[in-house]
């Protein structure tokens, strides 16, 4: 038997260690004796041993790899190892050398030797190889959150309790997912919570701020101690993200204050600079992420809170530590200007990221543009490490997706076109963590199911610029080994990468928005197409996280008028989509046939693939009616019962969408619970309320009624009947008004009728407004105020109420704007997030009024909407029903030609 003698150098890390198992393990499995020697060796003696050595370091301390070094008898060829980088070399004398960059680059250089060993059968008579990683950080996220708010908490508020999060106490789990990171040479895990603090650390200052029991709390101290000491010795860092200003309940409740706070108070940045210490004590090897966006009004208040009160806890907790390594604290570059943000902090701390979302919160191109990528550039021209966040994915859910090809070219973008240097990626179904939504018992985990997603992301953040043949031979060989052939693994690789076109696709140039708000498998109605703005939409998904290209409503505008098209049209979508979708389908057949390995897996995967190609062609009969019906709003000019013949043309690309949706949802009838992860009434696209249009089966009726109201509107079209929408005859109720106390002293009640003035300062009068708003009272206070620093109406009720809120029609800073899911989560907490009464209100020389409706309990309450101008108009039962309606001119709201629809 061959003896192999195994060194490492005096004083190795836990990180060393493991790689020294790993090598061993393999090293035995192949035949191997091996023996470690417990003296560190010298570059003058080591020949006196003739049998084969390896030896493990880290060359910014070893003195024994340093005098290789020296002596020139170890040379690079290629880079000198880096940071996490890593040299193998066979040496004269019979030895090997794992020179790390670091600990964790000698970790990989064992990891990587022992591969070749297993992959040979034996040690390699020639090493000499090298690499580095491009990407810094380099992982995933999970979240310790659920989609249902638990009140009297409000969202991201869950305190960490076996049974709100089994899977976070199951170890075996753990080490599941943690040997795949760290066989991925992923270097981090990022965990996202709300407030962490009240779960993890006690405070002597505060012990009201303990959420959990005593026994939980024990609980949780072993089990994140586990996890982090776990992690490190996996060369990976765990980092646990959390939001601004938000605070534990029983702390909330003892002081008389609001769990998110929109601005630093002396109790709440003391009580969090003292639980960031401790927890930095308790968890010297965890990094902090943090949103100073959303709930802090970040802009203003941003820079205070990140200085004063997160690093100055980090380092307080530092202070009497000896850590080898300075955990990172990242800046969430989210709903605020993080650039001033971070130089103001960068001489406090040596180790500072920023992130920001790659494509928003989907995957759409690798082509990304616009005002996006210039925020990417400011971030990553900074003192600090910038990371692109691949965010949510509601555009791939529930689907399988892996297409190595679109991963590589999207990791290529974040090095080439945003500059960035590390990587945070969720996975495909974040909301359901561990699980998948496919319809099988028991479960699937995701880690198991998707693991070609965690696999190519891994491999790109390693290094994205590897050449495309060598690519396709790896993944080929990947495939190949799960299913049993090569020709399997050819075609599979084929269906993947084709498929993986077509969601980016349909998104990016039909989509409202890219995250929670729209569930692109689900469909999407045709006012969505047709009407889009009614629906609040994302802008920066088309000028930023698109190829230049046309809107549905461009292309119908320029077609009609005989112009040119320009970059990435409609039909350019629907035509490749559909091409890409037929290729899949052809590939996974032929794949079929010489699959012999994970023949239940493989049976899924092309049942994934016969979905979306459904789904493609629901969207491209459906774009075709949408271009038909566009076409028509662009040539009649007002006048409906002129060109009914292009609606007729519409009809049945309308009844071809129903058709296949209708296979659509008998596939997945059978094949999954539901479309996506987040069952709440976050999701409004294509139907509001996730909990109730969850699957396809759901929503079927909705697309059915459509088409009906359709061809029942084209039918009275053709028989020169219009409906009373456009005709002006339709009539409209006054809203049920409320009692309510008013308790600001600084604002004022008003009754809203011709010649109101909606402030108390300035000349804001109404001109006109929609009948269900009259005889309303309203709360007028200074604009001023408003505008310079924002303004808040406290009041009192007795019963449930709509509080209806004006937003001027305007993107002026001195008008509040609407908070939009895409930025704050926490917009739609008490609805109000899409208007009731488009253009409810006119006023001379001022931009029109939308009124939103917030939803109100019994009890007293602070309206809080952050800085800027706008209206409380009136209060009103919060019982009855809100028509939603566009309140402009017959001649201007017909325009919009959802009455089509029903």
């Amino acid at each position: 038997m061959n003896r192999i003698s195994l060194g490492i150098q005096e004083g190795a890390t836990r990180r060393m260690h493991y790689g020294l198992e790993l090598l061993t393990r393999a090293l035995q499995e192949c035949g191997y004796e091996t023996s470690e020697t417990n003296q560190e060796w010298n570059a003058l003696t080591y020949r006196a041993s003739p049998e084969m050595k390896v030896y493990i370091g880290n060359r910014e301390e070893s003195e024994f790899i340093r005098s290789f070094e020296q002596q020139e008898v170890l040379l690079y060829h290629s880079q000198t190892p880096g940071k996490e980088g890593f040299y193998i070399a066979t040496l004269p004398g019979n030895l090997i050398v794992v020179s790390g960059g670091n600990d964790t680059g000698a970790l990989y250089g064992a990891m990587e030797l022992a591969a070749k060993v297993r992959s040979a059968g034996k040690v390699p008579n020639l090493l000499a190889h090298g690499e580095t990683p491009v990407f810094v950080l380099r992982g995933p996220v999970l979240g310790l959150q659920k989609t249902e708010i638990e009140p009297p908490r409000r969202t991201y508020e869950y305190p960490i309790t076996p049974d709100r999060f089994p899977w976070f106490y199951d170890k075996t789990m753990w080490l599941d997912y943690l040997d795949m990171l760290c066989q991925q040479r992923s270097n981090v895990v990022y965990i996202w919570t709300g407030h962490p603090f009240g779960s993890l650390v006690k405070l002597k200052e505060y012990p009201e701020a303990l959420e959990v029991t005593e026994e939980e709390y024990q609980l949780n101290l072993e089990t994140f101690g586990w996890l982090t000491e776990e992690a490190d010795k996996r060369g990976i860092w765990v980092v646990l993200n959390f939001y601004n200003i938000h605070i534990p309940l029983p702390f909330a409740e003892k002081h008389g204050l609001a769990l998110h706070q929109p601005k630093p108070l002396p109790i709440t940045a003391d009580y969090t600079r003292k639980a960031i210490a401790e927890f930095v004590r308790s968890y010297p090897s965890v990094g902090l992420m943090l949103c100073l966006g959303e709930a802090l009004q970040g802009g203003t208040y941003g820079a205070e809170w990140f200085t004063d009160t997160i690093i100055a806890g980090v380092n307080e907790g530092l202070h009497d530590l000896k850590v080898k390594e300075y955990p990172p604290i990242i800046l969430r570059a989210h709903a605020l200007k993080a650039e001033p943000i971070v130089e103001k902090a960068t001489p406090l701390y040596p180790n500072l990221y920023t992130e920001a979302k790659y494509n928003g919160e989907s995957l759409t191109t690798w082509t990304p543009r616009g005002g996006w990528v210039q925020t990417h550039l400011n971030l990553s021209g900074m003192q600090s490490v910038h990371i692109v966040n691949v965010h949510v994915l509601a555009n791939l859910e529930p689907f399988r997706y892996g297409s190595p090809a679109f991963i590589q070219k999207s990791m290529q973008a974040a090095k080439h076109r945003q500059n960035a240097n590390g990587l945070h990626v969720y996975p495909l179904f974040f909301w359901d963590w561990p699980y998948s939504s496919d319809k099988v018992e028991p479960r699937l985990k995701q880690m198991e199911r998707d693991w070609i997603w965690f696999a190519a992301w891994a491999r790109y953040a390693w290094n994205p610029d590897r050449d495309s043949e060598t690519e396709a031979y790896y993944w080929i060989e990947q495939l190949s080994a799960r299913f049993g052939s090569r020709e399997a693994g050819i075609s599979l690789l084929e269906a993947y990468d084709n498929f993986g076109e077509c969601a980016p696709r349909l998104l990016r140039r039909f989509g409202i928005t890219e995250g929670n708000r729209q569930t692109l498998s689900l469909g999407m109605k045709m006012s969505q197409l047709t009407n889009p703005d009614r629906y609040s939409p994302y802008r920066a998904l088309w000028e930023d996280h698109a190829p230049q290209g046309e809107r549905l409503e461009l292309f119908a505008e320029r077609e009609a008028a005989g112009e040119p098209h320009i970059g990435e049209t409609p039909f350019d979508v629907v035509e490749s989509s559909e091409m890409f979708a037929d290729q899949a389908w052809a590939a996974i057949q032929r794949a079929s046939a010489h699959v012999t390995h994970n023949r239940e897996e493989f049976d899924r995967i092309a049942t994934d693939i016969e979905a979306i190609r459904y789904m493609v062609k629901f969207y491209g009969a459906k774009v075709r009616a949408a271009v038909k019906v566009l076409l028509y709003k662009h040539q009649v000019n007002g006048n409906y019962l002129d060109r009914v013949d292009l609606l007729e043309e519409a009809v049945p690309y309308l009844r071809e969408s129903l058709d296949w949706y209708r296979k659509l949802t008998e596939l997945t009838e059978h094949t999954y619970l539901c479309a996506n992860s987040m069952l709440t009434p976050h999701r409004k696209i294509p139907i509001p309320d996730g909990r109730k249009y969850k699957h396809w089966k759901d929503c079927l009726p909705v697309y059915e009624e459509e088409l009906r109201n359709f061809e029942f509107s084209v039918n009275n079209l053709k028989s020169g009947s219009l409906p009373a929408q456009v005709s002006g005859e339709e009539r409209f109720d006054s809203y049920q008004p409320a009692n309510f106390r008013l308790i600001s002293n600084h604002a004022e009640l008003y009754k809203l009728e011709k010649d109101s003035c909606l402030f108390t300062d300035g000349e804001v009068y109404v001109q006109s407004y929609a009948e269900e708003l009259e005889g309303l009272i309203g709360v007028r206070f200074s604009r001023e105020e408003a505008v310079n620093q924002g303004v808040s109406v406290e009041f009192e009720t007795d019963t449930s109420i709509h509080v209806l809120v004006g937003y001027f029609n305007s993107a002026d800073s001195q008008w509040l704007q609407v908070p939009t899911l895409d930025e704050n989560t926490h917009a739609d907490e008490r609805g109000g997030l899409s208007p009731i009464l488009r253009k409810g209100i006119k006023i001379p020389f001022y931009p029109s009024v939308n009124v939103h409706a917030f939803l109100y309990e019994a009890g007293r309450h602070v309206l809080n909407l952050g800085v800027g101008a706008y209206a409380v108009l009136g209060v009103i039962a919060g019982d009855q029903q809100l028509k939603e309606r566009d309140v402009s001119p017959f001649s201007e709201s017909s325009r919009s030609l959802d009455w089509l629809y029903g």
